[in-house]
C-alpha cells in the first residue's frame, strides 16, 4: 500500500555563501537543483515550494514565508499550512543526488513498514555498500515514529532531508518560538538513516556546486568524491542550511 505524503521544499533562502545567486536555479546534471528535488517527490500528492515562483514546475504550489528570507522555521510554517496528507517530506531545494528511492526509504523507516525489497535508490546508489544501513531502525511492531531524517557521511542529521508525520510537525510548530530548525525537530526523536548515493549532499557554496558537477556522469572533474574534502559544518552539528536557508 502506498504511503500518502505531501512535499514541502524550502527554496527561499538568501544564499549568502553563494553571493546571493539563485541557488535552487543552479544546474547540476543539466537541470536546476529544485527540479531535481521535485522529481524525487513526484509521487507526492501535493508539491509545495516555499520561495519565489519559477518556471519548470507546473504541478507546484508556491508560497512565501513571512517575512521573505526569514529562515527555515517561518518557511516551514508557510508550507505546512498547505499540507493535507498524513506525512510530509521536508526538503531543501539544493539536493542534486536525492532520488525517489531515498524518499521511499525514509517513509518506510518512519512508518515502520516491512521492507521485503530494497528500494531503487537511483543510479548513483547502485552497487554501493550499506544500501540499507540504518543508524536506528524502528523496532518490530512499534507505532510509526514522528519522522525520519538522513545522516551525512559524518553521522550528522540533515534536517532538510527527511519525512515527518504532518500532525507531529504541526504540534511542534504550535509550541515552538525559536528560529533553529534543529531546535524544532531534534526533540521529535526521528529515525535516522544513512543511505548510499549522498542524498544529503547540498550545494551551499561554489565548492559544493563544483563537487556536485564533478560527480555528474561523464564528468572528468578532479574531485568526484565530496567526502574527500569535508565541508565546514554548522556549530550545532548540522549543515548551515538548516538554520540559514
Amino acid at each position: 500500500m502506498t504511503i500518502r505524503y505531501d512535499a514541502c521544499v524550502l527554496a527561499g533562502g538568501l544564499a549568502r555563501r553563494l553571493d546571493g545567486r539563485d541557488k535552487p536555479g543552479l544546474r547540476v546534471s543539466g537541470r536546476p537543483l529544485v527540479e531535481s528535488v521535485a522529481a524525487a517527490v513526484s509521487s507526492a500528492e501535493r508539491l509545495v515550494i516555499v520561495g519565489p515562483s519559477r518556471p519548470g514546475l507546473p504541478r507546484a504550489v508556491f508560497r512565501r514565508e513571512d517575512p521573505p528570507g526569514g529562515g527555515p522555521v517561518p518557511a516551514l510554517r508557510a508550507g505546512l499550512a498547505e499540507m493535507t496528507a498524513p506525512w510530509t517530506a521536508l526538503l531543501a531545494a539544493d539536493l542534486p543526488f536525492l532520488t525517489a528511492g531515498h524518499v521511499t526509504a525514509l517513509l518506510e523507516a518512519a512508518t515502520g513498514r516491512p521492507d521485503p525489497e530494497e528500494p531503487d535508490l537511483g543510479e548513483r546508489g547502485a552497487g554501493e555498500p550499506g544500501a540499507r544501513e540504518a543508524v536506528r531502525e524502528p523496532a518490530p511492531g512499534r507505532s510509526p515514529a514522528a519522522g525520519a531524517v538522513l545522516l551525512d557521511d559524518e553521522g550528522r542529521e540533515q534536517w532538510l532531508a527527511g519525512v515527518w508525520r504532518t500532525e507531529s510537525l504541526a504540534r511542534a510548530l504550535a509550541r515552538y518560538e525559536g528560529r533553529s530548525l534543529r531546535g524544532l525537530l531534534a526533540p521529535l526523536s526521528p529515525i535516522t538513516l544513512h543511505l548510499p548515493g549522498r542524498p544529503w549532499f547540498d550545494c551551499d557554496t561554489m565548492d559544493d556546486l563544483q563537487r556536485a558537477r564533478a560527480m555528474e556522469p561523464g564528468s572528468d572533474g578532479e574531485d568526484a568524491n565530496p567526502s574527500r574534502a569535508p565541508r565546514e559544518r554548522h556549530p550545532h552539528g548540522t549543515a548551515a542550511t538548516a538554520d540559514e536557508e
